[in-house]
């Protein structure tokens, strides 16, 4: 595994960052093809707005979670803040930013908030599991040692190398990769058999935070919350929260006059 697909001079393609630019387009692509389908009232360029929102703002919460709970390191290394290269980007807080930035952005279009978040939901999987590419090139969301078959032994210059050099490794960012991919599946499955706004939604945060939850076993760079993983707690959160969601709203139930079908 190297981080670095190919140098052209003084300039530098990482696998780390190609991930991120091909989970984007292909979900932009995704966004727009639903968006249309479910008839949410947004114009080629409103489209693109609602992606250059959450883009950075994704990101500064991705990176904003992974140094508070790494500020022990950081606060003397305030450069390394910026390396985003070297991974260190949390989900969590990724998705809480971007979150914030679709509510921001449908208050502002007048666009019903749980119609766009449903759009975006499959591209949002899926760009996390294309985004488990660039990890596992990188070295990064590794897992503990391990003596099962399928182990890897990363190189001793990346994140992983570090932390356990010369031992084999559950490859946790490849578990997690085939979950999203299931996920996405169903949620592609799911997305138009008639099921009132915010379904969608509520399966993207239940299924992952299921998901994460157990991955988050084999992880060896975990985020702690005192002796708990923080990523357990906030999957016990989120599952609780959007099932309550889910039968408080009885989102369960199709639409009238909705056939659903595949």
């Amino acid at each position: 595994m190297h981080p670095i697909l190919i140098r052209l001079g003084s300039v530098t393609v990482h696998y780390y960052g190609l991930m991120y630019v091909i989970a984007i387009a292909v979900g932009f692509w995704l966004f727009t093809q639903e968006a249309r389908r479910r008839g949410v009232n947004l114009s080629a360029d409103d489209r693109l707005d609602l992606f250059l929102w959450i883009i950075p703002l994704a990101i500064i919460g991705a990176r904003f979670y992974y140094v508070a709970f790494r500020w022990g390191y950081y606060s003397c290394h305030l450069v390394d803040m910026v390396k985003l290269w070297k991974g260190g980007l949390a989900i969590h807080g990724g998705v809480i930013a971007g979150i914030a930035a679709v509510y921001l952005f449908s208050r502002v279009k007048t666009v019903p908030f749980w119609s766009l978040t449903d759009a975006l939901s499959p591209s949002l999987i899926l760009g996390q599991a294309i985004g488990r590419i660039g990890n596992l090139m990188n070295g990064d969301a590794y897992g503990l040692p391990t003596s099962l078959p399928w182990g890897i032994r990363f190189p001793s210059h990346s994140p992983a190398g570090r932390a356990y050099p010369g031992l084999a490794t559950h490859p946790s960012m490849v578990y997690e990769m085939l979950l999203d991919l299931v996920i996405f599946i169903l949620l592609w499955r799911v997305r138009n058999k008639g099921y009132r706004d915010g379904f969608s939604t509520a399966m993207y945060f239940i299924l992952y935070s299921l998901a994460r939850f157990l991955v988050s076993f084999t992880r060896g760079d975990s985020l702690w919350l005192g002796p708990i993983r923080a990523a357990h707690v906030i999957s016990v959160i989120l599952v609780i929260g959007f099932s309550l969601l889910v039968f408080v709203r009885r989102l369960y139930q199709h639409d009238a006059g909705d056939e659903g079908g595949l």
